[in-house]
């Protein structure tokens, strides 16, 4: 009769199968984590970009028409031109009051973005007019190849510069393109008026 029981091939064989189960679950238990630690990174990566979207969006339709005086000369009430030979611009428009009102009544505030190295600013100067002092500029977003505005003109036009001519308070929209270091490009176009 014979003894009842596993033989050593039979364990052995048994045991490969638990470490080929065991492998297959690691790796799919890792594959898992490193998904959802990508998913949340990407996620908060277009979480900012929404987020700078949105205060880009809510500053332009607060613009006003009014010029801001320095001096005996005026600078437009909006204004967007190329900054470098790249094609980034340079955007600065007038709006309605600051965020944090120290004086009441105050006019209006002076606002900008611009790209300045692989960061996307937000300039923001202390006074509507006769202002000396450089603006304030606060870091929105690094990782940016290129920031470029355009306005949509009178007759349907898209233009890298505003104003076209003395008169042209706010264009009737503006498209902004944001480029990110990885290559992607995000546009967003905003109507005005």
């Amino acid at each position: 009769m014979r003894a009842r029981g596993f033989t050593l091939i039979e364990a052995l064989v048994a045991l490969a199968i638990l470490a080929l189960v065991a492998v297959l679950a690691y790796r799919g238990t890792s594959s898992l984590t490193s998904g959802e630690a990508q998913l949340a990174q990407e996620s908060a990566r277009w979480q900012s970009l929404d987020r700078i979207f949105s205060r880009l969006e809510a500053d332009m339709r607060q613009a006003i028409p009014r010029a801001s005086r320095h001096g005996a000369g005026t600078e437009a009430a909006w204004s967007t031109l190329p900054l470098d030979a790249a094609g980034n611009s340079s955007l600065v428009f007038s709006r309605a009051g600051p965020e944090f009102a120290l004086e009441p009544g105050v006019a209006g505030q002076r606002v900008g973005y611009r790209l300045e190295g692989a960061t996307l600013q937000l300039l923001y100067w202390p006074q509507l007019d006769n202002v000396d002092a450089p603006p304030t500029a606060y870091p929105l977003i690094a990782g940016v190849r290129a920031f470029r505005v355009s306005a949509l003109t009178s007759d349907n036009r898209w233009s890298e510069r505003w104003p076209l001519r003395a008169g042209d308070d706010i264009p009737r929209g503006v498209r902004v393109q944001l480029v990110l270091a990885d290559g992607t490009a995000i546009e967003r176009v905003f109507a005005l008026r």
